[in-house]
């Protein structure tokens, strides 16, 4: 099975490329974004020595269908797909803050809270609550982008006062936020599913705040499933989910957190293959539609070439 884990094109008007952690970012003419879903994956802030067939075209794909879903909410960045692993769009100046949003105490805020934490990123949360138990109304957790490493936990308060968004564009942020977590939550619902919590990125184009990057995905969301979650919570049970939790989970069981001394496990074809196959369920689960995989594979780097450049080409004409 075929993986694409490296990109280097030079497309015409190329003036860089940026490359993350899964996605690989080209400007065009410092106008357009080429951003190209690879199949990396990461988790612990780390990228996994072996690619995921089919990864990317799900990431790709999902963001694609909410990004045209919420498009009513607030503008975004996305133009086309021209490829099944690529979204050209608008060119936006990124701000530093990834606004994340939880309506449900799990994941990292629930660890910190288990060590006696009632305070992240300056929202006070209630004494008593339990793992997996809803807020009373969805909390907003930023983190800043950082160049490498983790990401780190701030405030909205200090947000501003450092000068990293102004307090009028952080206020739209936080309104487009809380409006495109409630749209996700009433479709994940029309699937089974609770949209547990996600993050979101926003960026500055002529004066007017865009969404841009991914939305929505099991890459930057966790889902619950609905059926059986009071259930499972009234027992203290773990919640059966719909996210790469199952990746994270099996890396912590093979003793690798990204902490000092230790050794990340052995990724084999066949677990490539297994983390496939949970991506592909998470597609249909999530948009409740049969996931269309990509038939030419055999040379990836190429398709998305000629893909990408014909589109780039087409416009210009």
């Amino acid at each position: 099975m075929k993986a694409l884990t490296k990109t280097d094109f030079r497309f015409a008007g190329q003036k860089s490329v940026y490359h993350g952690k899964v996605r690989d970012v080209y400007n065009i003419d410092d106008d357009l974004m080429v951003m190209v879903a690879t199949d990396r994956i990461s988790a612990f802030d780390v990228i996994l020595p072996k690619g995921i067939p089919f990864k990317g075209q799900v990431l790709n794909q999902i963001a694609a269908k909410f990004l045209d879903a919420t498009s009513d909410i607030c503008p975004n960045w996305k133009l086309a797909t021209p490829d099944p692993q690529v979204t050209v769009g608008l060119k936006c100046e990124g701000f530093r803050v990834e606004m994340i949003i939880r309506g449900i105490l799990t994941g990292s805020a629930w660890r910190d809270y288990q060590k006696g934490c009632r305070e992240i990123c300056g929202v006070q949360l209630p004494e008593g609550m339990r793992e997996n138990e809803r807020f009373p109304e969805p909390i907003i957790t930023p983190t800043t982008k950082a160049d490498e490493g983790h990401d780190l936990n701030i405030s909205k308060e200090e947000i501003i006062a450092q000068g990293i968004v102004s307090a009028e564009d952080y206020a739209v942020m936080e309104d487009y936020t809380r409006k495109l977590f409630a749209r996700g939550q009433e479709i994940a619902a029309k699937q089974g599913l609770i949209l547990v919590d996600t993050k979101y990125e926003f960026g500055k184009r002529d004066g007017k705040v865009y969404l841009i990057d991914e939305i929505h995905t099991p890459d930057s969301s966790r889902y619950f499933y609905a059926e059986g979650y009071e259930e499972k919570f009234e027992k203290g049970e773990p919640q059966k989910q719909l996210s790469k939790e199952f990746v994270r989970q099996w890396l912590i069981e093979h003793d690798f957190m990204n902490e000092p001394g230790q050794t990340m496990p052995e990724i084999t074809d066949e677990y490539a293959e297994s983390v496939s196959e949970r991506y592909i369920e998470l597609y249909e689960g999530i948009t409740g539609e049969e996931f269309d995989k990509a038939q030419d594979v055999s040379d990836i780097n190429a398709r998305i070439e000629k893909n990408v450049s014909e589109y780039l080409a087409a416009r210009k004409a």
